[in-house]
């Protein structure tokens, strides 16, 4: 996935951003000939992601001899635990900087929330999901460290999946019209339900997949059984880190999250460097 064109795109304009027309504390400090080592280093317990973009971050700017990554993305790291070597320009080094810890320091906060969801639900059966509450033009590289942290990614956008959610389902006119209109449909359908009326008349129209938003875990636990087995079900609504495990225990098949993505808190990493030869 780092080799995406909408990710290369990203590093680009991230690196622009912040070098725009130059370093201007780098080009008058450092001389142009000057190397370094520069050590990323992780300042707490985390799950790693984004770790391959600094590859493609140095690849862009040039300047580097050498960059050894000894932990991947998905792994546990720890407080004081070296993530990231690299060997070149001390300009470069510098320059790169803060793009590459902004990057490491978001993703591998989303991969760690996202690792806590997954662990929270451990031996339910139930699979978590991330959802689109993402920052807008992150989005590919969010869910790929949501799922670098062991969630499954739901849909990348509005175009490779069908969702029919309560806008939709007033806008088409109903239920029962929302899913005829989407009978051969090739992309997998899935139908939001807010009443028990509307749950029956899904199931009565051949919905396979049912999304039950708002829920308690009490409420869901009834309307699962109800649907008892005929479609999956995927909880969502509010649905936190404390609640997680209460909801994947109803017997739903999925529960998604937006705050997988919309309200981790970035890992702390830092860079140091030091003159080389």
């Amino acid at each position: 996935m780092i080799d995406h064109p909408d990710i290369l795109a990203l590093v680009k304009l991230a690196l622009d951003e912040d070098i725009g027309s130059g370093d201007a504390t780098t080009l008058a400090c450092i001389a142009a000939d000057r190397m370094a080592v520069g050590r990323y280093y992780a300042r707490q317990e985390a799950v790693l992601a984004g770790v391959g973009l600094l590859e493609l971050i140095y690849e862009l700017r040039g300047g580097v001899r050498h960059l050894h990554l000894p932990v991947m993305d998905g792994e546990q790291v720890s407080d004081g635990q070296l993530v990231g070597e690299v060997r070149g320009k001390a300009r470069t080094l510098l320059e790169c900087e803060r793009v590459s810890l902004n990057f490491l320091q978001r993703l591998s906060g989303i991969a760690t929330l996202a690792r806590r969801y997954t662990d929270a639900v451990e031996g339910t059966g139930c699979t978590v999901l991330d959802t689109r509450k993402t920052t807008p033009g992150l989005r590919r590289l969010e869910k790929m460290a949501a799922a670098a942290g062991g969630v499954r990614n739901h849909r990348m956008g509005l175009y490779d999946a069908v969702l029919i959610k309560n806008n939709h389902i007033t806008a088409a006119g109903g239920v029962r019209a929302a899913l005829e209109r989407l009978s051969q449909s090739p992309l997998r359908v899935e139908i939001e339900v807010r009443t028990y009326a509307e749950l029956e008349e899904a199931l009565h129209c051949g919905a396979k997949h049912l999304l039950l938003d708002n829920l308690t875990p009490a409420q869901a636990a009834e309307w699962i059984r109800f649907i008892d087995g005929r479609a999956t079900a995927e909880l969502s609504g509010n649905i936190t880190l404390d609640s997680v495990r209460a909801y994947a225990e109803t017997g739903a098949d999925y529960v998604s999250s937006g705050a997988i993505t919309h309200s981790a808190i970035s890992a702390d990493f830092n860079f140091r460097i030091e003159l080389a030869p």
